[in-house]
């Protein structure tokens, strides 16, 4: 457990400073320093041995962490220590099979997911192969390890985030929402990805009830182009509304 003298701050306005929930600025000690996140262990054994800051910022309804200050020569110890362990033989078995679990278990998902678009889909059997290839979009742009999205989340259940999903999916392929200009009035994005969600939910009905569809519907108009890029893991900035709709926020 970390020690009671350990705090969480936002940036300060000056490299070097952080600012207390009070609004009080206060100035890092010369020998501490900046731990970035993104090494897990190395941040948590930190933590574990001395007293740290822990530099969190608000952005929407959002928190980004952008590291942890504490004592240079601290960290310094624990990173060679670390870097000790990980040369060893057993660390790097014991990597390899940590890997090959998660590869399992994120190929497992990722079926898991596809079949839950399909069952969300429900197309008319002539529509089989349309509804095979539609899921397998999806799921390869919603599922990776990182991204994020609504497919990655655990508070909501499976059906629920292959809906959401879909729909989201749909805005982006099948509408024209990447390149609207949307008022910068509150609510309005969300105004309007839920009036594009109730037409990309007509559109399927479409193909659920098996009617006969035009060249140049949205859908199959969407499908007949190359597959787009997977967003990557989400990054600390926040993130392009390229994707947005992946996220929860219907």
């Amino acid at each position: 457990m970390s020690t009671p003298e350990s705090r969480t701050a936002s940036p300060g306005p000056t490299p070097r400073s952080v600012r207390t929930a009070n609004g009080k600025v206060v100035e890092m000690p010369a020998d501490w320093e900046l731990l970035p996140p993104g090494d897990a262990t190395l941040t948590r054994r930190v933590k574990q041995a001395t007293p740290t800051w822990t530099v969190q910022e608000k952005r929407g309804r959002r928190t980004f962490s952008q590291g942890v200050w504490a004592p240079a020569a601290v960290v310094a110890r624990i990173r060679a220590e670390i870097e000790a362990e990980r040369a060893t033989p057993a660390y790097e078995a014991a990597r390899r099979s940590q890997a090959r679990r998660r590869e399992r278990v994120q190929q497992d998902y990722q079926t898991d997911f596809a079949t839950a678009v399909l069952a969300f889909l429900d197309f008319a059997p002539r529509y089989a192969e349309l509804a095979a290839d539609l899921a397998a979009r999806v799921t390869a742009l919603a599922t990776p390890i990182g991204s994020g999205t609504v497919a990655r989340t655990e508070r909501i259940p499976l059906p629920r985030r292959a809906e959401a999903a879909v729909i989201a999916w749909m805005r982006h392929q099948t509408t024209a929402y990447d390149h609207m200009s949307v008022p910068r009035v509150k609510g309005a994005r969300r105004d309007l990805r839920r009036q594009l969600a109730q037409r990309s939910r007509e559109l399927l009905e479409r193909y659920r009830r098996g009617q006969d569809t035009v060249a140049d519907c949205p859908l199959r108009q969407a499908l007949a182009q190359p597959a787009r890029q997977e967003p990557p893991p989400r990054p600390s900035a926040p993130r392009s509304t390229a994707y947005d709709d992946f996220f929860l926020d219907e």
